[in-house]
């Protein structure tokens, strides 16, 4: 079956719900979406109310400190917001892009020739007695290699070791510098070794969320490469082509959505991971759009969302929502949902 480019962005909005908000808990929405892009501490909290409804802020906080969700690099080498279980299979997984890192990065050029199995057992030694705040793990570790620049030897633990960002990083409306601990030991149990069966899990849920998709797509969302026979192998996968005739895998079970359904307007956190996710990035977007938002505005800059595609830019400024630029004429039905949607995100910033 081909799927018009139309089919499959209102698809991956059904999958990512964002044709129709859900009712269902932040840590069950978080675990579906596979994380949440979590550079900075407000875009999750945005890109969960876009899909949620009725959701609260502080029970991402609390999950936070009960620590039944947890911030951890991840996906593309970048914070994600997970379920413990997702932080101990993905980071493992992963660990093949921050090697990549390891190796291009300036940020540790001079430290990335150490004994690793030196710089392991250092690492686990100063964090022995607990968590440590960022310059102090630097500072510690500085101790063990006083030749080398303590700031690049807290960038290499970060790329090396699965450090978690402890709260109160990342809780609503509340500051706190960066504070690492061992995943495994801040939730208590066992990271997940890449098996086979584990990768194909993986691709499985990223498929639930985001497909259907090619390797690339999974690629583009993890920054694995190398997944072409991971898909191919996975003989439970059905198939489709997209309008150029690109081989598309998907579960199943995976719903696909018609094509006319409507697609509110929406408001998203920066770095939203449903238009990060796919190797082109044009099942929300444009050329056009994307050159927009790589611009002037990019950097600061979140995206909104109507009609199912990327149309402007905004950003929320001492708790109000500015608009920055407009990519095209907004009809009537969109001015007033923008309006809405505004209003929601703004009541969010209050609270």
């Amino acid at each position: 079956m081909r799927l018009s480019r139309q089919r499959l962005n209102r698809t991956l909005l059904h999958r990512q719900h964002l044709l129709e908000r859900t009712s269902t808990t932040p840590h069950d929405l978080v675990r579906h979406l596979v994380g949440l892009q979590a550079q900075e501490n407000l875009p999750p909290y945005l890109s969960l109310a876009a899909r949620l409804e009725g959701f609260d802020p502080y029970a991402v906080s609390t999950a936070l400190e009960d620590r039944s969700l947890v911030r951890l690099l991840t996906m593309r080498g970048t914070i994600h917001l997970l379920t413990p279980e997702d932080a101990l299979t993905l980071r493992p997984w992963v660990q093949a892009r921050m090697e990549a890192e390891l190796r291009s990065s300036q940020n540790v050029r001079d430290v990335k020739g150490l004994d690793r199995a030196a710089f392991d057992h250092a690492l686990r030694k100063v964090l022995a007695h607990g968590p440590l705040p960022q310059r102090e793990l630097s500072a510690a570790l500085a101790a063990h290699f006083p030749d080398a620049p303590p700031t690049q030897l807290g960038q290499l633990a970060r790329l090396v070791a699965p450090l978690a960002q402890l709260p109160p990083r990342g809780c609503w409306k509340r500051s706190g510098g960066v504070v690492y601990d061992l995943v495994d030991r801040w939730v208590e149990d066992d990271l997940v070794e890449p098996t086979p069966d584990v990768v194909q899990e993986i691709v499985r849920r990223y498929l639930r969320a985001f497909g259907p998709a090619s390797a690339a797509d999974v690629t583009a969302w993890s920054a694995i490469t190398r997944l072409g026979p991971v898909l191919t192998g996975m003989t439970d996968l059905v198939t489709y082509e997209d309008d150029n005739g690109k081989v598309l895998y998907d579960v199943p079970e995976g719903e696909l959505a018609d094509e006319d359904v409507p697609a509110p307007v929406r408001l998203l956190g920066a770095y939203d991971n449903v238009w990060l996710s796919h190797a082109a990035r044009d099942r929300v977007t444009d050329p056009e759009s994307r050159h927009a938002w790589s611009g002037v505005n990019g950097a600061s800059a979140s995206a909104f969302f109507a009609d199912g595609w990327l149309v402007g830019l905004w950003r929320a400024e001492d708790g109000r929502i500015e608009i920055l630029q407009t990519l095209r004429t907004l009809t009537k039905a969109e001015r007033g949902e923008l309006e809405d949607e505004i209003a929601r995100t703004e009541a969010l910033l209050r609270s």
